[in-house]
Parts: C-alpha cells; structure tokens; sequence
C-alpha cells in the first residue's frame, strides 16, 4: 500500500516528494554503497583486524572496544556531531549545535551533491567512526573499558568536530583557505595518529611482558580484516567526490595503485634488512599507502600515486623500525598497533605529497572551481610558483592546526576523565585479559567449549577444581 493512501495526496506528487527533481538517483545510490562500504572497515573490518592482532587474552576485549564505538558515534553524530561538524557556522572551527534527526531536514539536499542530507548524515558518520576505531589501535591491552566509554563521544565532540569543521565544511577556516584534503588524510588519520599517541602517554604502557612479546592470536583472522579494509577504501575515497563521476573512478584506481606500491615496497625493505617477508609488515605497508593516498586520491595522476606509494612504503617504515628504536619519546610511549607511524606519519605525508603533486584540472573537477589549487610541482611548470608555494604553506598550516587540537583536547578530555573513572585497568586484571574486562574470551578450546581457568578469580570452574566434586555437581569430566 502506497504513502499516499494514508496521506490523501496522489500518487504522482508522493512519487515527487521521495525523488525530487534536484535528487540524483546514482549518486545517491552510490553514496550510500561507499558508505556501506567505510562501515564495513570497521564493522566487521577493524573488528577481526584487532582481534587476531593482539595476544589471545586481549582479542575480545580490542574488538568489543571498536564495536561499541561504532554504535556510540552514530547516537552522538545524529544528535549532535553532524550538525557540530557540517551545519551553520558558529565559529570558523565549528557550527552550531543541532541534531540531524528530523525528517525535515534529512530529506532536504544536503550541501554537497544530489542527495539528501539524510544521505549525507550516513556517509560522514561512518567516517567519524573510524576516526575513533583506530585511536582505540593504541590503547589496546590496557584502557580501562568504562574510560572508553566516556572517550568516545567526548573525544568525537570536542576534537573531531573542530577539525572536521576547519577543513571539510563549506564554512571552515582552512576549507576557505584552500587546503586539500579529498578524502580524510588530515581529519581521520593525522587526528587519529596523533590523538591515539597523546591518550597512549596518558594511558600509559601494557605490562612490561606484553610489550615484549605480544604475538598475533590469529594472524589469517588478521589477513580477513586487512583485507575488509583494503576493499573498503574503494568507498572511503570513491565516495567523496559526491558523486558517480569520472574523478570518482580515477580516486578508487589511485588508491589500490598507491596501496599496492606501498605494501610491495615494504615488503621489500623488510626481506631486505630483516630476510624475511612479514605478513605484519605486508599489512602495514597497505595501510601506509592506503592513508598516504587518502588526501589527494582523486587529484592526482595515476604515476603520483605510484610515487606516494614509494614514499609510505619507504617512510614510515623507516620512523617505525629506525626512528622509534633510537627514540626515547617514542620508546616511552606504548603505542600497540603503531597508529602514530601508519596513520600519523602516513597522513602528514600524504598531506605534504598532495601540496606537491595536485593536478590543478584534476582539482577543478572535485571542487567545481579552480581558484589556487595548485601542486607546487605544476605550479612550477605552469608559471603558477606562488600558488604552488602557497599550496604547500597551507598544507603544513594544516598538519600544524590538526596536531595542536589533538594533542591538547585529547590531553585534557584524558585528564577529565582521570577525575570519574581510572584510565587503565589494574595490573592484576591486566594480567588476565578478558575475563577480567568482560567476563569472556575469545576461544574455548577445553571440553565442549566450557572454559578452564583454574588460577582465574572469574572462572565458574573455581569451586569445583576436583574432578570428583565436578562429577557429583553433574559436570563431565573431559580426557585431556
């Protein structure tokens, strides 16, 4: 039965009111199969990535802490952040607080594309939600779940906003100044590389035998992951032109290319210092390139790409295996999935390639205008000196904005929550992992699936450690 038998209107103008005239039934088709896409990094993707990177005791609590705050963005980004993010400006680093919850508003265009803001509000949340899935990489194996809780949405509303609004938003200081950022180099991965090693320092280390030895529990579930997150970029950078247009393609091409260079470069630099090939360092390099591509995917050429991918195959690799080893800092920080390397070196230098290397026809078709979009090298070429300078002076300006909101927000949102609830688990349940935290574990492997920890304070076993008195409680007694 049709709307429009509850409503009294005909048939035709219900029809009109669901597909407008402005809508474009592609595009928005699209959008919302790219942000399907970015949810399924981090649901399931990032969820199964932690869980097999990180020590058995460790693997249900790291993805239960990406999947709570995938559900706990999108309450705040519809009550809240979306319109913090993307609505009336307040102040040049932030719009007025509103929610994107009613049907008024969500089904009118949204400021960009031929969609409606409904659209809109999906595909940035997802976005958002990731930002926080990855900072979570740093403080895996330690962070007091309850304090997690409490990070998640006031991390999301006091930094992500600010810097989302400066660089994304119509209305946003940088936006205005001209910097470049296609798809999140500065806004996802800069932020999240520099907040995740900020709440790392404040979280403080794992247990000295964690840091260690901290072996993979399931390295192919690991490989299942990487690989979620590898296709899902098609969306996470082909979403972003707002539309199925050519530069849409072009950005997904660049990304795989980029992607591909970077890991194979890894993987070569590791064989070559180290004689072997590591499937850890193969997925590393992948998400180097995939985050060095991400800024300037669809404004560059495709041989660009293949030199971003040489430079985050090669750079972060060297600050993760040389830099971090002879640095006291770094060493002093304990950052577990190396966040600040993959996603903060990465995004800054994509962020700086991108200065050099954006095509200005190329950035025509994304923004819709030429102004001084211009990449010093064609600046160069083209007479353009000033205006490619200029390019490279506001992408520092940038990395500069997002590395200064980051480490003092994220400092200070750590140090409110340090008044109400621990930041880190104790050292005793730190030694048990998940039981500890949840109550659960990620593998029973004794009996029929029942679990046995005879030294575990959680174990329902603990009462009954005589086989006898199992027999007499009505339990089997399993041959080992």
């Amino acid at each position: 039965m049709s709307n429009s038998t509850f409503t009294g209107l005909p048939s035709n103008l219900a029809f009109s009111e669901a597909s407008p005239e402005w809508m474009n039934k592609a595009d928005n088709a699209w959008q919302l199969i790219a942000a399907t896409l970015v949810g399924l990094q981090s649901v399931p993707g990032l969820i199964i990535l932690y869980g097999g990177a990180v020590k058995k005791k460790w693997a249900v609590n790291s993805a239960f802490m990406a999947l709570y705050a995938f559900a706990a963005v999108l309450v705040c980004w519809v009550c809240w952040g979306y319109r913090l993010s993307f609505g009336d400006k307040l102040i040049p680093i932030w719009g007025k607080l509103d929610v994107a919850l009613e049907q008024k508003y969500l089904l009118k265009q949204a400021f960009s594309g031929l969609f409606p803001n409904a659209t809109m509000v999906f595909f940035q949340f997802v976005f958002a939600a990731i930002t926080l899935i990855l900072i979570a990489g740093a403080l895996l194996g330690r962070m007091n779940f309850h304090a997690w809780m409490l990070f998640v949405p006031l991390w999301l509303t006091f930094s992500y906003t600010f810097v989302a609004f400066s660089i994304w938003s119509l209305e946003g200081w940088l936006a205005t100044m001209g910097i470049i950022d296609y798809s999140g180099g500065y806004v996802i991965h800069l932020s999240s590389g520099v907040a995740g090693f900020t709440a790392a320092y404040w979280v403080g280390p794992r247990l000295t035998k964690d840091r260690e030895r901290f072996p993979p529990n399931n390295i192919i579930l690991m490989l299942a992951g990487a690989g979620l997150l590898w296709m899902g970029w098609t969306g996470f950078n082909g979403g972003d032109p707002y539309s199925a247009s050519t530069d849409a393609a072009l950005a997904v091409l660049n990304t795989h290319v980029c992607a591909a260079t970077s890991l194979l470069t890894w993987l070569i630099l590791d064989m070559s210092f180290f004689g072997k090939a590591s499937v850890i360092g193969a997925v590393q390099g992948m998400i180097t390139g995939l985050v060095a591509i991400t800024p300037a995917a669809g404004v560059v050429q495709g041989w660009a790409a293949i030199v971003m991918g040489l430079c985050s195959g090669s750079i972060p690799w060297f600050t993760m295996m040389v830099v971090h080893k002879r640095s006291g800092l770094l060493q002093k920080v304990d950052d577990t999935m190396a966040v600040f390397h993959t996603h903060a070196i990465a995004g800054c230098l994509g962020g700086i390639l991108t200065g050099l290397f954006a095509d200005p026809h190329l950035c025509y078709l994304f923004y819709g205008s030429y102004k001084q979009y211009v990449g010093l090298f064609y600046g160069f070429q083209s007479g353009l000196t000033h205006d490619g300078i200029r390019q490279i002076g506001i992408q520092l300006l940038g990395i500069l904005f997002v590395v200064g909101v980051n480490v003092i927000i994220t400092s200070i949102v750590c140090l409110v929550i340090q008044l109400i609830v621990p930041l880190r688990m104790s050292d005793e349940d730190m030694e048990i992992g998940d039981e500890a935290a949840h109550g659960e574990e990620a593998y029973a492997i004794w009996g029929q699936g029942d679990r046995l920890h005879e030294n575990s304070r959680f174990s329902t076993y603990n009462d009954l450690e005589d086989p006898e008195k199992k027999v007499k409680a009505g339990g089997n007694v399993e041959m080992m």
